[in-house]
C-alpha cells in the first residue's frame, strides 16, 4: 500500500513512517507551508505550529525523509491557511468567543485540503497517515468508520480529531494509537534516532506570541467589566483580549477575592467577572454538531463530554434539539464552559462526535 504520511521531523511522525515501512508498506512524506512574514507573526513559541520557526520545521521534515529514505514533498497551504484557520480565529474572538483551531485545521487543513492539493499535485496514495494518538476502526454493522481513544491515555489526541468527517477518517492511520510514548521512546532509541527524543514536542496552533498582526483595528473595542448586577467594575480593552475562566490580567483591585471572567457578552460589549464559584455549570449548548462514530440519535442519551482537552469527559445526558442543536446537561457542574470551544462525547473509548459551544 501506498501511504502518504504527515511529516513533521518529530520523533512521532518519524517513528510512524518507520514502522509503516516494517509493515512493507510505501511510505511519501508530505509536509504543508502555511506560514508567511507577511501574516505579520514574526516571533513565536518554538512548539507552536505556526510562527517563524516552520522553515526549521521544513528543514527538519526534508533532512528527515532523506535519512529515512523516503520522498518528500512540501505543499503550500498559506493561501487555505489563511482563509480558513487565521480568519476563524480573529472573527471568533471579535465576536466574544474562544476559537478551538486545532479541531478545525484537523478538519479542514491537515485531513483536507493538504490532501486534496497533494493529490491535485500528481502525488498518489492510498491512505494517510499521521502521528496523532488515537484509534480507528470500522463498524461493520453501522457501516461507519469510528474514533477511539489512544492506548496511552496521557498522550490522547482524540479530542482533536474529533471533527473529521466519515470520508476523512476512513482515509486515515494513525499507528501510534496502540502503543505508548515510552515504547516510541525506546524504539527512536533502539534505531538511532535517539536526538529526536530530545526536541521539544510541537504544541497547540500558537503557544506564547503576540497575536495582534492576526487581528484589524477595530476589533477591539474597549468596554466595561461588570458584576452579576450590573454594576461597573473597570474597563476592558476590548473583548479579543479575554477568555471565559481568566483571572490574570484583568488589572481589577480590592476584592476580597480573585475575580474570573465569568462571561463576553458581544451585544453589549460588557465582560461579566465574578467570584471563581460563578464559573461552574452543569449546562451547555451545543451547535454545529459533527456526529462521527454514529449516526445523528433522535431522543435523549447518555454519555460523556469533555469541554477541553486537558479534562476527563463527564457524565452528561445529550437531548437534540428541533434545529439540529443538542442540550448537554452534566450530572456535576462543569467550570469555564466556554463559548466557542468544542465539546467531544465519548463513550467509554469511543469520540461520539463534537459540536460548538454555544452562547
Amino acid at each position: 500500500m501506498k501511504i502518504a504520511l504527515g511529516l513533521s521531523g518529530g520523533v512521532d511522525s518519524t517513528i510512524c513512517a518507520m514502522l509503516l515501512k516494517e509493515a512493507g508498506h510505501e511510505v511519501i512524506g508530505i509536509t504543508m507551508r502555511k506560514w508567511s512574514a507577511a501574516s505579520g507573526i514574526l516571533s513565536a513559541d518554538k512548539r507552536g505550529c505556526f510562527g517563524p520557526s516552520e522553515p526549521q520545521a521544513l528543514k527538519a521534515a526534508k533532512e528527515t525523509a532523506a535519512r529515512l529514505g523516503i520522498a518528500h514533498y512540501e505543499i503550500d497551504l498559506e493561501k487555505e491557511f489563511k482563509a480558513e484557520i487565521l480568519s476563524y480565529y480573529r472573527q471568533s474572538y471579535a465576536a466574544g468567543l474562544t476559537p478551538n483551531p486545532c479541531v478545525f485545521c484537523n478538519q479542514k487543513i491537515k485531513f483536507g485540503a493538504l490532501l486534496k492539493s497533494a493529490l491535485n499535485s500528481g502525488i498518489n496514495f492510498d491512505r494517510f497517515a499521521t502521528g496523532h494518538y488515537a484509534r480507528t476502526s470500522y463498524n461493520e454493522e453501522l457501516g461507519r468508520w469510528q474514533l477511539f481513544k489512544a492506548k496511552d491515555a496521557n498522550k490522547d489526541q482524540s479530542y482533536f480529531l474529533s471533527g473529521l468527517k466519515q470520508e476523512q477518517l476512513a482515509l486515515s492511520l494513525f499507528p501510534l494509537g496502540e502503543l505508548l510514548k515510552t515504547e516510541i521512546k525506546a524504539y527512536a532509541e533502539a534505531r538511532g534516532f535517539a536526538y529526536l527524543i530530545k526536541k521539544k514536542e510541537s504544541q497547540n496552533f500558537l503557544e506564547s506570541y503576540d497575536n495582534s498582526p492576526l487581528f484589524e483595528a477595530n476589533d477591539a473595542h474597549p468596554g466595561y467589566f461588570i458584576d452579576k448586577n450590573g454594576k461597573i467594575l473597570g474597563e476592558h480593552k476590548g473583548l479579543i483580549h479575554y477568555t471565559v475562566g481568566q483571572r490574570k490580567g484583568l488589572g481589577l483591585k480590592g476584592f476580597p477575592e480573585a475575580q474570573y471572567v465569568i462571561r463576553l457578552d458581544n451585544d453589549t460589549n460588557n465582560i461579566l467577572v465574578g467570584n471563581e464559584s460563578e464559573l461552574y455549570s452543569d449546562k451547555l449548548r451545543a451547535i454545529n454538531i459533527n456526529w462521527l462514530s454514529i449516526p445523528a440519535p433522535g431522543e435523549s442519551f447518555a454519555c460523556r463530554a469533555k469541554i477541553r482537552l486537558a479534562q476527563e469527559p463527564e457524565a452528561c445526558n445529550i437531548t437534540p434539539l428541533p434545529d439540529g442543536s443538542s442540550l448537554v446537561r452534566f450530572d456535576k457542574p462543569i467550570s469555564a464552559i466556554t463559548p466557542g470551544q468544542i465539546v467531544a462525547f465519548y463513550k467509554e473509548d469511543m469520540v461520539l462526535g463534537m459540536g460548538e459551544i454555544s452562547r
